[in-house]
C-alpha cells in the first residue's frame, strides 16, 4: 500500500479554531479524513505530518521519500522557509503546495511564495476543499505503476 504525505506547518494544528473567518471551520482532523476518502480507491493511506517547526518538517519530508506524493501546506513558510524549499526539491515525487486562504488577496508578504516553483501545483484559497483537489490532482499524477 502507498502512502500519501500530508504535511502541514506552523499553526495548522489549530486549524476550526484558527480565525474561521479566514481559514474556515474545518479541523485538520476534517481534511485529513476527505483526503483520505479521496486516496482510498488507489489504496493509499495518508502520512499527515503538521510541525510548528521547519526543522521538523524537513524530517518529515527525508523521513517519506518513499511516499506516492505530497500535499503541503507550509504556513508562513511559503515565504521565508529556504531549508523546507531545499527539502522539497529533494523530494523525489510529486507534492502540490495548499494554502486555505487567497494568499493574493491579503497582505503583500503573502503573494510570493519560494516553493511553488517546484510544486507539480498549487492550489489556493479554495478553504479545506483545496486539499481534496490536490489529492486528485495527485492521483492523476502518478501513475498506477509507481504505488
Amino acid at each position: 500500500m502507498s502512502t500519501l504525505l500530508l504535511l502541514n506547518g506552523p499553526n495548522l494544528g489549530i486549524l476550526g479554531r484558527r480565525q474561521p473567518e479566514v481559514y474556515g471551520t474545518a479541523t485538520l482532523a476534517d481534511i485529513e479524513s476527505a483526503v483520505s476518502a479521496q486516496v482510498a480507491d488507489r489504496g493509499w493511506k495518508i502520512a499527515s505530518i503538521q510541525r510548528e517547526s521547519e526543522g521538523d518538517l524537513i524530517h518529515a519530508i527525508q523521513d517519506n521519500y518513499d511516499s506516492a506524493g505530497a500535499i503541503v501546506n507550509p504556513g508562513a513558510l511559503m515565504m521565508y522557509g529556504w531549508s523546507l524549499r531545499d527539502a522539497l526539491a529533494n523530494y523525489p515525487n510529486p507534492w502540490i503546495e495548499v494554502h486555505l486562504s487567497n494568499v493574493w488577496a491579503r497582505e503583500s508578504f503573502r503573494h510570493e511564495s519560494i516553493l511553488s516553483a517546484l510544486a507539480s501545483g498549487v492550489v489556493v484559497g479554495l478553504g479545506a476543499l483545496g486539499y481534496e483537489l490536490a489529492a486528485q490532482a495527485l492521483l492523476r499524477l502518478v501513475p498506477p505503476s509507481s504505488d
